[in-house]
C-alpha cells in the first residue's frame, strides 16, 4: 500500500469495532472505488491492468504467483483494500494441479455420511487456503428432477431434506472455525433458487415454478444454509415467472435478506447482470441492468466488467442513489473485516502446499469417500469375488481407463479452463483398470476401449468383444464423459452413447459372466441386456481413488454401503422419476411402461442382510412444537459386518392442498457386526411434518400421519409401519377465504 495517512486510518486499527471500521473506510471511498468493490472479475484476464483500472473487490480463477502479484497491486492502491479470492473448489481444489479430487457431490451423497462430507469440505478448504483462495463456489443445493439436465452430477440428488443436511455439513467444513480461520474458505449456497427445474432439462432456460412450489421444495435447503452460517449465496441463470433470478426482488431481498436474515453477500453467477441485456433481454442497456442488479439485492457482480461504468452512470443520471451502492459495499467490507483480510490477506504459500496438498491424510479420506460413495445396484450373489477364482479378466468399455471421466466435471481438463491448463497428473488417479490390475497381480488382465462416445466404431467394438470372449470374467465399464455433462451440456436422451449398448448386448449374448460398472455423472438408461449382468455397480464420478475403492468392493475387502439419493429410470420418458410425487394422478403406470424406477431413491445393496423389527411410536399424539419420537430394531442377519442407512418416511394422510405421497424425515447410518442388533431411536422435529398451504404459509396440519421405516423409499422395503396423530383443530373449509359455507 502507498505510504499515506491511510495506514494510520481508523479502519486499519483492528481493535476498533467492526461498524466503525466499515464506516470510516466507506467515508473515504469515491463512487468509483465503491462500485469497484462490487466487481468480481476473471483473474485470467490481465489482473494487474484490471486492478489498476477498476480496483475490483474480488477476483476468481487466479492462484499462486499471479495471485501474489495481484495482491501486491491491490495493497498498493490508494486505500489498500484487500482482494477476496474465489475459486471453483467443487469436489476438491478442482483446478489446482495435484490437489485431492474427491467424488462429485452426487457420488458423495450416496454415502449418506454427514461427518464424511464435512471432512471432505474441510480438506478442500485447507488445500485451497494454501494457494491464496478465500472462497469456494460450493455446495450446490439445486434439487434434481429432470435427469437430462447437464449439471445433475453437481447436486446431492432429489430430496430437499437430504440436500439441506448435506449442504449444511459441507458449509461447516468449508468455513471451519469461523470467518477468521486462515485454513477455512467461504462457502457458497448455489444456485439460488430453482435453477435445476428448467424446461426440457435445458440448462438455464425458463423454470416453471410457482412460489408455493419454490417454498415447498426448492427453498428449504437454502434456508438451512443460512442457519448453518453460510456467508455467500449465488444466483441462478434461469428465470421464473418472467423474472431472471438476478432480477427477482422477492427472492433476493424479501426472502433471503429480510425473512431469513442473511447477512453475507449475494454474488451473481457468471455475467448474470450482462445477460439481462444480451440474453434474457429484460434491460435495454447495461445502465438499466446495473440498476436492476443493485435494487433487487445483488451484492457482488461476477464477470460483468461493464457494470463498473454502468453503475456510476446510473448514479450520475439519478437512476440509482449512491446510498444504495453504500448499502452493498458495507456488506462486502464487513465480510472482509470479519475475515481479518486487512491484517492477513492470506497470501499463497508454496511451502504449506508441499505439506498439505494431496498429503497422506487427504488421500486416505479420498479413498474412504470413494468407498462409501459406491452403490451396489444389483447382485445375484456373484459378488464378492475371490481373486483366486479369477484367472483372467477382461476390462472393457470407454470408461475403464478414462481418468477424466472418473474425476468428472469441474476438474482440470473439463470445460471451465482452457485446454492449455492441462489435466490433473495422470499418476494421481487410479482408474478401474488400474485398480483391478493392482488387485489381480496373479491373474491375466486384458483391456479394450470399445471406441469413444462420439461415434460408432465397428472395429473397436469387435476388438472389445474379442478380448471379452477370451477371459473368464468381464468387467464392462460404461457411462458418460466431459463433452456430454455439465454446464450448457444437457442431453436430449439418457441413452448410453457410441457402441456402449452394443458392447453390453454382445457380452451378455456371449454367456460370459460379467459385472457392469457405471462411471457416469448421473443415472443413465441401461439396455435390457444389462439385466443379465451378474452385478451392477454405480460409481458416478468417484474421484482419484475410485479404481481402488471399486476393486476393494468387487473382491470383498470392503462391504458396499452406498445408497442412491436419486432415482434411476428405465426410460427417459419416465421423467421425472423422483420418489416424492404429488398424489392424485389417474392410475399408477403408463399405458406402455411402468412408472416405477429401475432403482429407487434410497436403494443400495450389501454383502450382508439387514432386518427391521418392532417399530414403536412413543408419541402417538403429537402436540404443537413436539418432536415425534420412535424406535425400531435393526439387525444384521448376515455373516459379515456391514453398514446400513435406516430411512424414515412419513405420510400426511389428508392435507388441505395436494401433497407428496411420502417424505424422508430422518435417517441413521449404522454399522453392525454379524448377528448384532441395535435399537435405533429417532427424534423427528415437528417442522419436518410441515407443508406449504394454499396461502404460502409453512404449517403443520393436524390429523393422522403414517410413519414408514426401512432400507429404501420403495414401499416394498418399508415393511415397518405405524401411525400417530398431530393434535389440533381438524382442517376446515371455514378457514379458507372465499369458500362458500
Amino acid at each position: 500500500m502507498n505510504q499515506t495517512s491511510s495506514e494510520k486510518a481508523l479502519y486499519r486499527d483492528a481493535s476498533q469495532p467492526l461498524e466503525r471500521r466499515v464506516a470510516d473506510l466507506l467515508s473515504r471511498m469515491t463512487l468509483a472505488e465503491k462500485v469497484g468493490q462490487m466487481l468480481q472479475l476473471d483473474g485470467q484476464k490481465d489482473p494487474l491492468r484490471v486492478i489498476a483500472d477498476k480496483q475490483p473487490g474480488s477476483l476468481f480463477h487466479i492462484l499462486n504467483e499471479r495471485l501474489a502479484e495481484a495482491m501486491d497491486a491491490a495493497a498498493a492502491t490508494r486505500l489498500g483494500i484487500p482482494l477476496l479470492i474465489g475459486e471453483d473448489g467443487i469436489h476438491g481444489h478442482s483446478f489446482h494441479p495435484g490437489a485431492t479430487i474427491f467424488p462429485t457431490q452426487l457420488a458423495m451423497a450416496a454415502s449418506w455420511d454427514l461427518e464424511l462430507l464435512e471432512q471432505v469440505a474441510r480438506v478442500t478448504a485447507r488445500e485451497m487456503a494454501t494457494t491464496g483462495a478465500h472462497w469456494t463456489f460450493s455446495p450446490v443445493l439445486c434439487l434434481t428432477r429432470d435427469l437430462r439436465w447437464g449439471r445433475t452430477g453437481e447436486t446431492f440428488g432429489e430430496d430437499p431434506f437430504l440436500i439441506a443436511e448435506f449442504g449444511a455439513a459441507m458449509i461447516r467444513g468449508y468455513q471451519g472455525n469461523g470467518l477468521n480461520d486462515a485454513d477455512g474458505v467461504l462457502a457458497t449456497a448455489k444456485h439460488y433458487a430453482g435453477y435445476s427445474e428448467t424446461q426440457g432439462g435445458r440448462d438455464a432456460s425458463e423454470a416453471d415454478i410457482s412460489r408455493r412450489k419454490l417454498q415447498s421444495f426448492f427453498l428449504p435447503p437454502f434456508e438451512r444454509a443460512v442457519k448453518a452460517g453460510c456467508m455467500t449465496f449465488m444466483t441462478g441463470y434461469q428465470s421464473m415467472d418472467g423474472l431472471p433470478s438476478t432480477a427477482n426482488h422477492w427472492l433476493l431481498r424479501e426472502v433471503l435478506k429480510h425473512q431469513w436474515g442473511f447477512e453475507g453477500i449475494l454474488v451473481t453467477d457468471y455475467d448474470n447482470v450482462g445477460r439481462l441485456v444480451y440474453e434474457q433481454r429484460v434491460a435495454p442497456s447495461m445502465v438499466e441492468a446495473a440498476v436492476i442488479g443493485v435494487r433487487c439485492g445483488n451484492d457482488m457482480i461476477m464477470a460483468t466488467p461493464s457494470f463498473y461504468e454502468a453503475a456510476q452512470e446510473a448514479v450520475e443520471r439519478g437512476l440509482l442513489f449512491e446510498a444504495e451502492i453504500d448499502e452493498v459495499v458495507r456488506r462486502i467490507l464487513a465480510l472482509k473485516f470479519r475475515m481479518g483480510l486487512f491484517e492477513n490477506p492470506r497470501r499463497p504459500d508454496r511451502e504449506a502446499q508441499k505439506r498439505v496438498i494431496h498429503c497422506a491424510e487427504h488421500r486416505a479420506l479420498n479413498l474412504r469417500s470413494a468407498r462409501e460413495s459406491i452403490v451396489l445396484l444389483q447382485n445375484d450373489g456373484f459378488l464378492p469375488l475371490k481373486a483366486a477364482d479369477v484367472p483372467s479378466v477382461a476390462v472393457v468399455g470407454p470408461n475403464a481407463d478414462n481418468a477424466l471421466a472418473q474425476l468428472g466435471d469441474w476438474s482440470l481438463g473439463a470445460t471451465q479452463y482452457p485446454p492449455e491448463y492441462g489435466q490433473q497428473p495422470r499418476e494421481l488417479t487410479t482408474t478401474v483398470l488400474d485398480g483391478l490390475r493392482a488387485h489381480l497381480r496373479g491373474s491375466r488382465v486384458t483391456h479394450a476401449v470399445c471406441g469413444d462416445l462420439w461415434s460408432k466404431n465397428p472395429a473397436a467394438l469387435a476388438e472389445a468383444l474379442k478380448v471379452a470372449a477370451e477371459a473368464e470374467l468381464v468387467v464392462v465399464v460404461v457411462g458418460d464423459d466431459i463433452p456430454f455433462i455439465g454446464e450448457t451440456r444437457s442431453t436430449a436422451t439418457l441413452e448410453l452413447l457410441g457402441d456402449q449398448n452394443a458392447l453390453i448386448d454382445g457380452v451378455a449374448a456371449s454367456g460370459k459372466p460379467f459385472v457392469l460398472v457405471l462411471i457416469a455423472s448421473k443415472p443413465l438408461v441401461l439396455p435390457e441386456s444389462a439385466s443379465r449382468a451378474r452385478a451392477i455397480v454405480q460409481c458416478f464420478n468417484p474421484g482419484m481413488e475410485g479404481g481402488t475403492a471399486l476393486a476393494e468392493i468387487l473382491f470383498g475387502e470392503q462391504n458396499p454401503c452406498g445408497k442412491l439419493t436419486i432415482s434411476h429410470p428405465r426410460h427417459v420418458g419416465q421423467q421425472p422419476t423422483f420418489y416424492g410425487q404429488v398424489r392424485g394422478q389417474h392410475g399408477d403406470r403408463y399405458a406402455d411402461l411402468t412408472q416405477e424406477p429401475l432403482f429407487p431413491f434410497g436403494h443400495g445393496l450389501s454383502y450382508t442382510r439387514f432386518g427391521y423389527r418392532n417399530l414403536r411410536v412413543r408419541t402417538p399424539l403429537v402436540r404443537a412444537g413436539q418432536a415425534v419420537e420412535l424406535e425400531v430394531e435393526l439387525s444384521n442377519d448376515g455373516e459379515r459386518a456391514g453398514t446400513e442407512v435406516a430411512q424414515v418416511y412419513v405420510v400426511d394422510e389428508v392435507t388441505s392442498v395436494t401433497w407428496v405421497n411420502q417424505s424422508l424425515v430422518a435417517f441413521q447410518r449404522v454399522s453392525l457386526a454379524p448377528g448384532e442388533k441395535r435399537t435405533l431411536r429417532f427424534f423427528i422435529p415437528y417442522e419436518r411434518l410441515s407443508l406449504v398451504n394454499a396461502h404460502g404459509q409453512r404449517v403443520v396440519e393436524p390429523g393422522a400421519f403414517e410413519v414408514l421405516v426401512g432400507g429404501s423409499s420403495a414401499r416394498s422395503a418399508l415393511q415397518q409401519r405405524a401411525t400417530f396423530q398431530v393434535d389440533g383443530t381438524a382442517f376446515s373449509y371455514e378457514a379458507i377465504p372465499g369458500v362458500a359455507r
